[in-house]
């Protein structure tokens, strides 16, 4: 991995997790959460790319299908996960 390569990946994870929050809302916790889980889900993307050697929409050494499709999905299955309440009695 380039240091350029590394640079785009953490931009366009950061601009995932960002625009997630924009479109579904919430406070300073949830854009954190968001964040965290746009750069989770891309970079193990882009490493499960590699080792099963997908060449899906690859932009230089980055594996940028395969690193999207993951981070789209670890976004929303944790805002889905996110949205459980706790029952109190």
């Amino acid at each position: 991995m380039t240091i350029p390569g590394l640079i785009f990946g953490v931009i366009i994870s950061t601009l995932y997790g960002a625009a997630f929050h924009f479109w579904q809302g919430g406070g300073l916790g949830k854009l954190i959460l968001y964040l965290i889980l746009g750069w989770t889900g891309f970079w193990i993307g882009h490493t499960v790319g590699n080792l099963l050697n997908w060449s899906f929409a690859s932009i230089g050494p980055l594996n940028f299908g395969a690193a999207t499709l993951l981070s789209l999905g670890f976004l929303g299955i944790g805002h889905w996960l996110s949205q459980v309440e706790i029952e109190r009695k």
